[in-house]
């Protein structure tokens, strides 16, 4: 005669097949509902155009589209809200820029009320770009430290351009102030299209660029470049020294950034397949020499590389900003 089963093996053996069932009815991502890339900025600038240009290759990976959502406003704080406040069930995303993830919020909490340190799931980096510090025409200086002398001789007399108040270019500009101890007055502009006309004209003494926009009128002698933010020689300006390469300023590595973010919580396996697809995007040969053009690197790493990198950007930009007094 066969023993009975215990009432509690049952019950377990009743649970587990309930659990395969719901796992089985579940749809495996992404579906058939497309994802959404939010942009926090207006179609065709440079976010726009590197996002629309991942999102076209990840769809194809994917076997899903991908769309783009331009959502302007705040300096990018409405568009990496909706993001923050979406659910996390990997159909939204946002391309956020440095300036809305790691330096918004520091000049700006009204605005910008989320933590994106808390408030976001990091997949991967889209892209880097170093930036260029452009001189006037008729600014008497060969190189960086030529100015430096030049501005401690006369403090306050000089001046810089940048495309707005807390942006990674304003940012960078004040680092090299404190590095230096020069004093050098910023004037921001609404965007960056007038800024290069203006210096070129010697209307503006000085101009923090982003190399896509800075290396045309370097290599077309439009410009002096005195120095390339980030840690190494752009491809394009090989004459320009890194200032990480000048005395007094070792170490010195400043980039504009984009990384792609899911809503804080999105399922860890869904974050590591965005990633694992995003870098396979990002060694595409197009992708890669389309960027190169826009003076942009391709990212790479994983989610908890871009984690680390981003509390990093929040900790050095939260110490520029105080000691600046950098407000909105």
């Amino acid at each position: 005669m066969k023993k009975p089963i215990a009432k509690p093996l049952l019950l377990a053996a009743a649970l587990l097949g309930t659990l395969a069932g719901v796992a089985s009815a579940q749809p495996s991502w992404p579906g058939a509902k497309p994802i959404t890339l939010i942009v926090p900025y207006s179609a065709g600038g440079s976010v726009d155009f590197t996002a629309r240009l991942v999102a076209t290759k990840l769809g194809e990976r994917l076997k899903q589209s991908v769309v783009i959502e331009n959502v302007t406003g705040a300096g990018g704080a409405i568009g990496v809200a909706k993001a923050v406040n979406a659910a996390p069930d990997g159909y939204t995303l946002v391309a956020g820029p440095d300036s809305a993830i790691a330096i918004g919020r520091l000049i700006n909490p009204a605005a910008f009320k989320f933590d994106p340190l808390k408030d976001l799931a990091p997949v991967g980096m889209l892209n880097t770009a170093p930036m260029v510090l452009v001189a006037r025409p008729g600014l008497p200086v060969k190189d960086f430290a030529d100015f430096v002398k030049l501005a401690k001789a006369s403090p306050g007399k000089f001046n810089y351009a940048t495309s707005g108040v807390g942006t990674v270019l304003q940012l960078a500009m004040e680092l090299l102030k404190e590095r230096t101890g020069i004093f050098v007055t910023h004037v921001p502009y609404r965007g960056g299209a007038q800024i290069a006309t203006d210096v070129i004209g010697n209307q503006v003494d000085l101009a923090m660029l982003v190399s896509t926009s800075a290396i045309p009128h370097v290599t077309g002698n439009r410009l002096k470049a005195l120095g390339v933010t980030g840690s190494q020689r752009l491809e394009a300006l090989p004459q320009v020294p890194a200032f990480g390469e000048m005395p007094g300023l070792k170490g010195f590595d400043m980039v504009s950034w984009t990384g792609i973010f899911a809503p804080a919580n999105t399922p860890a396996p869904i974050v590591s397949r965005l990633n694992q697809e995003l870098n396979a995007v990002l060694k595409d040969p197009e992708v890669r020499a389309k960027l190169q053009e826009q003076g942009a690197l391709p990212g790479t790493g994983s989610p908890e590389d871009l984690g680390r990198f981003v509390k990093s950007e929040y900790a050095r930009n939260q110490k520029i900003v105080q000691a600046a007094n950098i407000k909105e």
